[in-house]
């Protein structure tokens, strides 16, 4: 893993990389890989589709894109997690508009 984002409040965000591997059966599989990091007491993990980043909206139509949407789970992660579900529904209603779900949107997050 590697630090991807710093922000003011020195919270740092670690992206582990995915396998390049679909989920269901394929012609040709791979094994997954096994990541393994330390976790302390008042970290957060968010497991998220790229539904979120790639969603449509705002003012010029655009996607939402990956460093906003990581500079937002970081700027509320010592919320509560109710608190933080309720900030991303309400961010992505905001930006999505009417505008039509382009993708499955699935947000997890864990606080240890």
């Amino acid at each position: 893993y590697h630090p991807d984002i710093k922000n003011d409040n020195s919270k740092l965000l670690y992206e582990l990389k995915p396998d390049k591997m679909p989920i269901s059966h394929f012609i040709k599989m791979n094994n997954f890989s096994t990541q393994s990091i330390k976790l302390e007491k008042g970290d957060s993990i968010y497991l998220f589709t790229d539904g979120y980043p790639d969603q449509f909206g705002g003012i010029k139509n655009r996607k939402f894109k990956y460093k906003p949407f990581k500079n937002m789970l970081i700027s509320n992660s010592t919320k509560a997690m109710n608190v933080q579900k309720e900030l991303l529904e309400q961010s992505l209603n905001n930006w999505q508009g009417n505008n039509q779900q382009v993708d499955d949107i699935s947000v997890l997050g864990i606080k240890i």
